[in-house]
């Protein structure tokens, strides 16, 4: 018995003999990001094109920063005032507002991109606080007059009372004395308020707002939490733009009603945190309802490597140009029903122009039906036909067309096929965590928290990201083995019994640099 087990240990010493020698050198994991169509400035208003060229190279920051950003904004200012018929007979309607946001690293220039695209909204912000600013002034003016002559009429009805003259007091309690409604501020952006304010603040506001967030996964993740489901209804019926809202609550108020929630959205967030969003979502986590399909502008550009110092004035005629654009659309009128409600101007597409989005709608939802897709991507797509009709409206408007052309729809159907590269690159990072899984079983080995010789269990018992489940813990393995990462070492049942077992064997040119 001792000779068979001195036998089996020798063979193990011999085995991790040969294990420590002529290692393969690691191969680079493959990278997880699909391919992206690039932005072309066609895919814009031909009347905001060279302001955002001019602003692009300037800050030598990618197109699609820009180009997504204004797109949104100018949503934003047309918002609820118009809206499209997007069937000849049907009364389907799709609002303006569009969902925007960026993919990129904190050094890709996504904040200052979005800063500058939106000086015409602010531009507009401060024109209209300047506006209520004023008529408050006359209003304070005229509340304290008001007051005064409440006195003046109290002490004369007082009179009145002690003559015993009621039908004089009468007359007086039958004199108009309705005051004036205070003025309402017009907004246009909301950075950080809770839903509640945001609910009246487009009471106040029918028209709707640009609800702007520079790091959108603090948003996100805040409507994930417990007692946040409000919230999250709240920001889901807002993208459509045409659903109304009642709040019913004990401290601000039974019947809060907003005849319809209409929400443009703009943000940016880092890949590492849409990834891990898109993979919590996709495996049962709160944000699998949709929310995050409803950003039908997400981009998530490749950054070019080379880089060119740009200093000069910025192209005045343009950006003038520009800022005329929105200035025009600001002063667009909807229209005010018979019940007192803010109603959308309602727009068509002209003959050619129907003709081409019917084909693509058809087109679109065959491919829906197949069942290729992935149930996150099919929901992100299936929302496609309100944002490629909302994106072919804003493009209209913004080059002033009466009717939406067939110029307008071909620009907006280029954009559903840039768009649609670009949700697919997002997609995949959190729906194929294989190289994700790998990438972080490889940093825990480097930290130590994996020790050469390990077993799958010393992983997915940690339950560490995108290494929580032995499917998942399995699938980075083999990838890693693939790789030269690691060696799989099968330890097969000993004279004494026992289950056979396998361990991993750790590549020590990956502590050398080898990869």
């Amino acid at each position: 018995m001792d000779n068979i087990l001195d036998t089996v240990s020798d063979l193990e010493a011999r085995a991790n003999t040969a294990l420590n020698h002529d290692w393969p050198d690691p191969q680079p994991i493959p990278s997880d990001l699909l391919p992206v169509e690039p932005f072309d400035l066609e895919l814009l208003p031909k009347s905001i094109r060279l302001w955002i060229g001019d602003i692009a190279e300037r800050m030598q920051c990618p197109l699609d920063f820009v180009g997504v950003g204004a797109m949104v904004a100018l949503s934003a200012v047309i918002g609820r005032k118009a809206g499209i018929r997007p069937k000849r007979k049907d009364d389907w309607l799709v609002i303006a507002n569009l969902w925007g946001v960026v993919v990129g690293r904190p050094s890709t220039m996504k904040s200052p991109a979005f800063s500058d695209v939106l000086r015409p909204l602010n531009r507009l912000v401060a024109a209209a606080k300047q506006k209520y600013d004023d008529e408050m002034s006359q209003y304070d003016i005229q509340t304290r007059l008001a007051e005064f002559e409440k006195k003046c009429a109290e002490a004369k009805l007082k009179k009145l009372i002690n003559k015993n003259d009621r039908e004089g007091a009468a007359a007086l309690f039958s004199e108009d004395t309705k005051e004036d409604p205070a003025p309402i501020l017009r907004r246009y952006i909301v950075n950080d308020s809770s839903v509640e304010a945001l609910g009246e603040i487009l009471i106040e506001n029918p028209f709707g707002v640009l609800a702007y967030r520079d790091e959108l996964s603090g948003l996100l993740r805040s409507m994930d939490r417990d007692g946040q489901e409000g919230a999250r209804s709240f920001y889901l019926q807002g993208f459509d733009g045409n659903q109304s809202y009642t709040s019913d609550r004990i401290m601000r108020g039974r019947y809060l009603h907003i005849p319809a929630v209409c929400l443009s959205m703009l943000g940016g967030i880092q890949p590492s945190k849409i990834r891990d969003y898109i993979h919590h979502a996709v495996n049962g986590g709160t944000g699998d309802d949709g929310l995050l399909q409803r950003f039908g502008l997400m981009v998530y550009p490749d950054i070019q490597g080379d880089w060119c110092n740009v200093d000069r004035h910025p192209d005045t005629p343009s950006k003038n140009a520009a800022f005329e654009v929105f200035e025009r659309l600001n002063n667009l009128e909807g229209v005010i029903s018979e019940t007192g409600e803010a109603e959308p101007v309602v727009y068509h597409f002209d003959d050619d122009a129907q003709e081409a989005f019917d084909e693509w709608r058809c087109n679109l939802a065959i491919k829906l039906r197949a069942g290729d897709l992935h149930p996150a991507l099919e929901s992100h797509f299936a929302k496609y036909p309100k944002t490629i009709a909302a994106i072919a409206l804003v493009c209209a408007l913004a080059d002033d067309e009466t009717q939406v052309s067939l110029t307008s729809v071909n620009r907006a159907l280029a954009w559903s096929e840039y768009l649609a590269s670009h949700a697919m690159r997002i997609y995949s990072t959190g729906l194929r965590p294989t190289t994700t899984g790998a990438r972080a079983l490889l940093s825990k080995i480097k930290s130590r928290a994996i020790i050469d010789g390990f077993k799958p269990s010393d992983i997915y018992l940690k339950g560490w990201s995108y290494l929580s489940t032995p499917k998942e813990t399995a699938e980075a393995l083999s990838l890693l083995v693939d790789l030269n990462y690691l060696v799989m070492v099968e330890k097969p049942t000993t004279t004494r019994g026992g289950r056979p077992s396998v361990s991993y064997r750790i590549n020590p040119k990956f502590f050398d640099g080898g990869a």
